[in-house]
């Protein structure tokens, strides 16, 4: 399947069931709770691929390259 074809089948927003260790759940539990305020475990997963999205999209154009190409 092209990435065209996956982009055309993308809500604005959407589902996905995400499969993790218990001990990474333990993990993000615990940072969620020492934040201030409720953070849910959805917000904190978004937030870490919204930053991790940022960081890939600062990366110069030949390491992105690479990064592609070896997966």
């Amino acid at each position: 399947m092209d990435s065209d074809s996956k982009t055309a089948t993308v809500r604005s927003l959407d589902r996905i069931n995400l499969r993790l260790a218990g001990d990474t759940f333990a993990e993000i539990d615990a940072a969620c709770a020492a934040r201030p305020g409720n953070v849910s475990r959805n917000t904190w997963i978004a937030e870490a691929i919204e930053e991790k999205l940022s960081r890939e999209r600062a990366l110069p154009e030949s390491q992105s390259s690479e990064r592609r190409a070896h997966g």
